[in-house]
Order: structure tokens, then sequence, then C-alpha cells
């Protein structure tokens, strides 16, 4: 299936993990792909991910002759180094302004092709986007929220 959705990664533990990042034209997903790169990321796929599922989990690359392709408003359609596919760990929703953005969500989540992705929604133009997304790739995306604190909890005193 192909969404209109742009697909960064992320390498986590030896494979690309990544983002898709959706939202209507215009509502800023290339920007916050452009700078999520500038940030460490990898470009999988722009505008339009072909997304598949495989033995449980999700994964998402670019449709054929939109490789390692970018669009940038003011400059046109450039080359981006990228990855073959990457699987799909998260989904960001680009929110409209930034009041629409939940100060302190509830997880929410969405089913993908029988897969269930966790769902983030970030303002995409807001000058933290980039980081703040790196960061559900890794807390909500790549590791689970319960497998995060179990790893940083302070162990029990016997």
């Amino acid at each position: 299936m192909i969404r209109h959705a742009g697909l960064v990664a992320w390498r986590f533990g030896g494979s690309w993990r990544g983002a898709l990042i959706e939202g209507p034209s215009g509502s800023g997903k290339s920007d916050l792909a452009l700078r999520a790169v500038g940030h460490g990321f990898r470009l999988a796929a722009d505008d339009r991910t072909l997304v598949f599922a495989s033995r449980g989990r999700l994964f998402g690359r670019a449709p054929g002759i939109l490789s390692g392709l970018m669009e940038v408003r003011g400059l046109g359609v450039l080359r981006e180094p990228a990855v073959a596919f990457a699987e799909i760990v998260l989904v960001v929703r680009c929110a409209p302004d930034p009041r629409a953005v939940s100060r302190l969500p509830d997880p929410a989540g969405e089913v993908i092709l029988g897969v269930w992705v966790p769902l983030a929604e970030l303002w995409p133009f807001e000058p933290s986007a980039p980081m703040k997304l790196s960061r559900a790739v890794e807390y909500l995306g790549a590791h689970s929220q319960q497998g995060y604190q179990a790893r940083f909890a302070r162990p029990a005193l016997r």
C-alpha cells in the first residue's frame, strides 16, 4: 500500500527504525524530514511511502523512481542519500498549529496492515521537532515505554 507520507530512519541495534510522517499537502512533512536528516536521521522515502508488513512487523520504502529524492520547497527535487527500507516503529501526524498538540497526550496507536504502531502528533515547524522526533522513535517506537523504564529503574533493595 502507498501512503501519502514521508519516512525517515534512525539506526538502532543494527537496523533502521523509522517514523512515518503523515499529513496533508503543505503540512510540513518534507520540512520536518529535511530537518530530521540534518539531525542524523536518514531518508527512506519522501511524500509517498510504500508500506508492507512481514512477520508481524511494518516496513516502508520509497516507490521505485522516487528513491533517493526529496522535495525541498523553494529549491525543487534534490538527491538525498537514502536507506533502501526501514521498519516503521512510529507514525507521526503533522499538527496544523502548535495549539493542536496535546501537552501530555495519552498513549495512542494505529493498526496498519494488521500491525499496531505507536502514534505521536507534532507541530512540524517547531524548532525542537527533529529532536522530539528522535526521542519519540527511540522511546515510543524502537523500545516500549515499559522497556525504557525497566532499563533505567533502580534495582530493588534486598
